[in-house]
């Protein structure tokens, strides 16, 4: 890892109405719109479900690290990300979010080894960090045999 600290510079851009281009060096172009909940088509990546997938994706890449250091043999994490928006205090903000953490190990892995990476995970994901608002870890674990091919993930 660099030192810290470190910047990251993503641009946006766009007219009264219609889709957000956001633009950030070295990657591809995304386009968002307001989500259906504030009246937007409801059919692109929005500002709340980006939030929502940052965190998941900090989630699994902070697990692989975790897992890493301490040598946890696993095939496969599904991580689902429940962020609540509401409004508290004056101001629209999350105030909750849950994080679904499915685990698939060898049958030989014990329970306690993948819910101490998983709670470590939790307390180590520096954007869930970033965020003011109560959180929560349901963890489930699934063994499988080690010969037993982990099935592949739908991809839509």
């Amino acid at each position: 890892m660099q030192p810290l600290p470190h910047v990251y510079t993503v641009s946006a851009a766009g007219g009264a109405s219609g889709e957000v281009s956001l633009t950030a060096v070295g990657v591809p172009r995304l386009m968002s719109a307001a989500p259906a909940q504030f009246d937007g088509p409801g059919n692109q990546w929005s500002p709340e479900s980006l939030l929502a997938a940052a965190i998941a994706s900090c989630f699994l890449l902070t697990f692989r690290a975790v897992a890493r250091a301490s040598r946890l043999t696993w095939q496969q994490l599904e991580c689902e990300i429940e962020a609540t928006l509401e409004r508290a205090e004056g101001v629209t903000r999350f105030t909750r979010v849950v994080t679904r953490a499915a685990l698939t190990v060898p049958q030989s892995v014990e329970t306690h080894l993948c819910e101490q990476a998983l709670t470590k995970t939790e307390h180590t994901c520096l954007v869930a960090n970033s965020l003011n608002c109560a959180r929560e870890l349901q963890i489930r674990i699934t063994r499988v045999p080690v010969t037993q091919k982990t099935p592949e993930l739908e991809v839509s």
